[in-house]
């Protein structure tokens, strides 16, 4: 039998996202009681990283030995990888000795090339194309602050990224409206748009793709920002800052979008440049909730490739 895997948001069904959402709530009421179980006890999840990472190495590493397992953290500098060895012989011989694979990388034809022969579940732990963990922690945190997702406009405002593909995705599986201001020419993947839209019709979602932060903004439930230069992107740095600028999160923004909004960013964040300190801290700011999502998300993802 094939392994299941996660690379992408679009790749699960609706069904299995709302059974993930339900199970990473029962995880974190559990968390604060003394009958959690481990049903994990004896399997091992590699954590194989290109690029830098907090929340996602983190927050596997914990949820793992949570539920009783074990990690491996992995370097791309350590392995043989990076003296020739092909990424079909890697994943084979790592399929023999690991239960579970999160992989953070650039490329993300590279992800599917690891799926394509690894015997054991692949989880995609950011690649330039995806961050599919992110986006199912966010609507678990959605959901927990608003009471719903169907319905919800959620603004995305920034840079039409991973992250936002990602956030595409979700809100058409789930029956989001999301709204997306990026500066031309760093708009979404407009196959991804197109893709989901599809889908949203079915959900009675929405995707808008805007120039202005404040018709996104407009009566908005979420306002949602991430970094404007991403891993990778450093060159670009000078001429996306001045791009950027006009699509900071901040007080004037937020008092165009609903009075009861919620302010998320995925982090790491960049105080002062996409989102401002004020709206950071402020009170209608759920960004750390956002961050603790993480773990229990985690936990139910390993759950459903292993269990």
């Amino acid at each position: 039998m094939k392994p299941k895997h996660l690379l992408a948001v679009h790749e699960i069904a609706a069904g299995d996202v709302t059974a993930l959402l339900d199970r990473a709530d029962r995880l974190k009421a559990e968390r604060r009681t003394t009958t959690a179980k481990r049903p994990l006890t004896g399997k091992t999840l590699g954590l194989l990283f290109e690029k830098a990472s907090t929340r996602t190495r983190v927050s596997f590493d914990a949820a793992m030995n949570q539920l009783g397992g074990d990690s491996l953290f992995l370097s791309m500098q350590d392995l043989q990888l990076k003296r020739g060895e092909t990424v079909g012989d890697t994943a084979r011989v790592l399929s023999l000795y690991l239960d579970a694979l999160v992989i953070r990388t650039f490329g993300h034809d590279l992800l599917k090339e690891w799926a394509a022969v690894a015997a054991i579940p692949i989880i995609n732990g950011l690649t330039d194309l995806h961050h599919p963990c992110q986006a199912l922690g966010d609507l678990m945190t959605i959901r927990e602050r608003l009471g719903t997702l169907k319905g919800v406009t959620l603004a995305y405002i920034g840079d039409g990224n991973n992250v936002a593909h990602s956030l595409i995705e979700a809100a058409a599986k789930t029956g989001i409206g999301i709204r997306l201001a990026c500066p031309k020419g760093f708009e979404p993947d407009p196959l991804i748009v197109e893709a989901s839209r599809i889908v949203a019709k079915r959900t009675g979602g929405a995707i808008e793709v805007l120039r202005e932060p404040a018709a996104a903004a407009e009566d908005a439930d979420v306002l949602y920002t991430d970094v404007w230069i991403s891993m990778g992107q450093e060159k670009q740095a000078k001429t996306k800052l001045k791009k950027f600028k006009p699509y900071q999160i901040n007080e004037k923004l937020l008092s165009v979008a609903k009075p009861s909004a919620v302010v998320m960013h995925c982090l790491p964040a960049h105080r002062g440049l996409e989102i401002s300190s004020e709206v950071m801290d402020g009170k209608q700011s759920v960004i750390w909730d956002q961050a603790e999502n993480r773990l229990h998300i985690q936990k139910a993802i390993l759950e459903w490739l292993l269990g």
